[in-house]
């Protein structure tokens, strides 16, 4: 049936144009949105979903700590394609009462029974992506547990609750999240068990779909009042020992029951007066840390937003930090990683010194030492704030599905190198190297912005962003995280694949032809790719106000909320 609208003229022309970003009242026209403002509590994380079970969590007296959790477990069921309980976790926490951060790694390591000999028997010159061999211990469930122990008010089970609750009962999938199922099957829905757990009628769910996954609500059941035993010593442990051994695969009920998080200090570098803090490696924050040291000796906001100048210098910026980040970033408990020389400014004054201003380096060394994931945010009303990231690592992880418990195991493993004597060389009970990375960023000791960016090697690119888009070019939260982005790829990396020719440089919609040709003068290769720029999530606090601010931008299907 036709539908005629008989409207003036310039009504028409209002209907169709008001809606376009470029019309907005307020704000850089790139903005998705305003920005979330609330009094007493916020979350923001890449699912609505999840989000209203944070939310729920904190009005019934919940911590940050606590919300997070519940909507961690709640991300796991409804964005599988990101995160789940087989992968790891890795936390940054603000405690109001203390005034001091706290930083958790809850990532795993590899079985103790997978010997690096093993790979070349097999006939794999590198950790192969999917399957049983790239399988390490999975680490989010005890980082639940530690993270409660210190900060948790509920128990475990009111904030399982929500979760387990919705596994059984069903809920809708939203539209980037079936996207990226549909391509999870493509490439792992063949191994033993996935069909099983995560598609109907043999097919990945659609947009709008209410998906069930009683597995994982029993699996999450025997967590709320096993504690993390149930886990890592009970019958879900034994159903993966079991499981992987038919795979051949080498994760075991010892590797599982032997597992532990460690509390780390996280480290920071002062850009233009704020403190931006990451966590030290296995995982690779500091290399933020690292580019922004470097940038800070430009006059970044004089070059301008988008501007061929600093989309350069922030490229070359980022290749130096990389080259270290391939060469030392690695497990501590294996190697010295020189952390405070890395994230010195004397440090950064010697490599800004390799940066040429006219032309694009196409090779460039480490330093020498001399001496798809998903990120949330919570605040909590008594000024508690917690940056979380989790993931399995390649959207579902390994395709290791033990039959039953509705998650897959990682496959973190593949970011090992076999490469004879490298700092993240393959060795058993190691902590590979780790892409996810939380923030949080302080001032003269107090909180001012908790935020993450998902994303694989782009993060520390866009962490580094967030804050010259807000220090820099005065953006506020929402914002910085829609503001088109930088993306270089194709750096050394801790797998030790090598950076040819200087790499390649996406630039997202929004920047001038002007630009980009400009950038092509300086011999930087430019190369368009879809989906690649991250996802991000921010809670910013306002102490003269005292409220907070929330955002959550539009790459994702994610929503900040507060109350």
């Amino acid at each position: 049936m036709a539908i005629h609208l008989k409207l003036p003229l310039l009504v028409l022309i209002f209907l169709t144009t008001s809606v376009c970003a470029y019309d907005r009242i307020t704000g850089q026209p790139f903005a998705s949105r305003s920005e979330v403002i609330a009094q007493n509590g916020m979350a923001a994380t890449s699912q609505p979903l999840a989000t209203q079970v944070a939310l729920d969590i904190l009005k019934k007296g919940g911590s940050a700590v606590d919300a997070a959790i519940a909507a961690n477990a709640m991300l796991g069921l409804v964005e599988p394609t990101g995160c789940g309980i087989g992968g790891d976790l890795f936390a940054i926490v603000w405690d109001a009462k203390e005034k001091k951060l706290a930083g958790l790694n809850a990532s795993g390591r590899s079985p103790r029974q997978l010997t690096k000999d093993v790979f070349a028997k097999r006939g794999h010159n590198k950790i192969p992506k999917f399957g049983p061999l790239p399988v390490s211990v999975p680490g989010a469930v005890d980082g639940w547990f530690e993270l409660h122990s210190k900060y948790g008010k509920l128990p475990m089970a009111t904030l399982l609750t929500p979760a387990i609750e919705y596994a059984r009962e069903g809920f809708p999938v939203s539209e980037l999240i079936a996207y990226y199922w549909e391509k999870n099957v493509e490439r792992i829905g063949h191994y033993p068990g996935f069909s099983d757990t995560f598609l109907v009628n043999g097919k990945a769910p659609k947009k709008g779909d209410v998906f069930k996954n009683p597995g994982l609500a029993v699996t999450y059941e025997k967590i709320a009042t096993g504690g993390r035993d149930a886990f890592y010593k009970g019958d879900i442990a034994r159903t993966i020992d079991v499981y992987m051994k038919e795979q051949g695969g080498f994760l075991s009920y010892q590797d599982l029951a032997s597992h532990q998080s460690e509390w780390i200090a996280p480290v920071s570098a002062n850009y233009r007066g704020y403190d931006v803090w990451e966590l030290p490696p296995n995982g690779q924050g500091i290399a933020a840390l690292q580019i922004l040291n470097i940038l800070e000796q430009y006059d970044i906001e004089g070059m301008g937003f988008n501007s061929s100048e600093y989309v350069h210098t922030f490229v070359e910026a980022k290749k130096l930090a990389f080259e270290d980040r391939a060469k030392f970033y690695a497990d501590p408990d294996f190697n010295e990683i020189p952390v405070n020389w890395l994230i010195s400014k004397a440090y950064a004054q010697q490599r800004q010194k390799l940066i040429n201003a006219e032309k694009a380096a196409t090779r460039v060394d480490a330093g020498i030492y001399e001496g798809d994931t998903i990120y949330l945010t919570v605040a909590d009303k008594d000024g508690n704030m917690v940056s979380l990231i989790q993931s399995n690592y390649r959207g579902m992880g390994s395709g290791m599905t033990p039959p039953g418990l509705g998650f897959i195991l990682q496959n973190r493993g593949e970011m090992f190198t076999l490469e004879e004597g490298h700092f993240n060389e393959y060795r058993p009970g190691k902590r590979p190297f780790h892409t996810i990375i939380p923030a949080f960023v302080t001032r003269n000791g107090e909180p001012v912005m908790s935020f993450g960016v998902m994303g694989g090697g782009t993060q520390p690119q866009m962490h580094a962003q967030i804050i010259v888009n807000i220090l820099d070019f005065g953006m506020n939260l929402q914002e910085a995280g829609d503001a088109p982005r930088i993306l270089h790829s194709g750096s050394s990396s801790p797998t030790g694949e090598l950076m040819l020719d200087g790499g390649y440089v996406s630039l997202e919609s929004g920047f001038d032809e002007a630009v980009q040709r400009e950038l092509m003068e300086k011999g930087h290769t430019l190369r368009r790719v879809v989906g690649a720029f991250g996802g991000y999530q921010a809670i910013a606090w306002d102490a003269q106000k005292e409220v907070y601010l929330g955002a959550s931008e539009s790459r994702k299907d994610g929503q900040a909320a507060g109350y």
